[in-house]
């Protein structure tokens, strides 16, 4: 069951689909959790339930952080001039939606001026390579970055890449306007999102979290972060620690 929230924002208004049913108290699910651990003690299981709680609360904040996503008003309208260059030849921006109505571009740190691309946005984009046609299954989906296509292919090959979509911004214009390429040349990782609805393309959300909206002490990312690498790191006793940035390659 659900209801219809109106939400106002100085000049505009929406409406959000809200579930109003009662939930269990986070508490109670993880008291009445019937896991448990071979040999833990009593100290362990009751921290260990109390963190589960918790755990809840964040796995419940998140669904509502995305039902707010999803409730967004219409983002502005598509206007740039876009050129890219694909594998198979040149398209326009409305040409990267194929024949879906949603389109996710994540805008690489490789320009031409790097001898090897960014490695936190490479470790990313491995872990998004293997779910790349499932996630193509929903919506149109391409990692766009500045250099020629033929270096991006090559990199491609020599990752082993074979489902993500690289596009080369053949004039800039992209990466200037959707936050991939600052006003002082320097390349920055972004995430949007598009959408084609009614004859029209616009921007529907951006990741914005930046340095400026990090928290002290902490590294800025989103949330919640795409990249398996925190979440993994995270759920260990050490945590990320220092050294958790990764490399393109190792030493086997």
């Amino acid at each position: 069951m659900g209801a219809f929230v109106a939400i106002r924002f100085k000049t505009w208004e929406f409406q959000m689909d809200v579930k109003t049913e009662t939930l269990t108290p986070a508490s109670e699910l993880a008291r009445n959790n019937r896991v448990r651990i071979l040999n833990e003690g009593a100290e362990y299981r009751a921290a260990r339930t109390a963190l589960l709680a918790e755990e809840i609360e964040l796995r419940r904040h998140i669904e509502r952080v995305a039902a707010q996503r999803r409730a967004l008003p219409p983002g502005g309208e598509v206007i740039g001039k876009y050129s890219f260059q694909g594998e198979n030849g040149a398209m326009d921006f409305a040409a990267l939606f194929g024949d879906k109505s949603t389109l996710a571009l994540y805008s690489y740190m490789f320009g031409p001026q790097r001898d090897r691309p960014c490695p936190m946005c490479t470790n990313m984009l491995d872990a998004w390579e293997g779910n790349a046609t499932d996630i193509g299954q929903h919506i149109a989906f391409a990692v766009v970055a500045r250099s020629p296509i033929d270096r991006l292919v090559g990199w491609k090959r020599e990752r082993g890449w074979k489902d993500l979509r690289l596009l080369s911004d053949l004039n800039d214009n992209y990466s200037r306007d959707y936050f991939g390429l600052l006003s002082d040349g320097e390349e920055i990782p972004a995430f949007n999102v598009f959408t084609r609805r009614d004859g029209k393309i616009r921007h529907f959300w951006s990741a914005e979290m930046t340095d400026t909206t990090a928290d002290p002490g902490q590294d800025p990312r989103g949330a919640p972060d795409a990249a398996p690498l925190w979440m993994v790191l995270d759920s260990t006793p050490d945590g990320r620690g220092g050294d958790w940035y990764p490399k393109l390659d190792y030493d086997r």
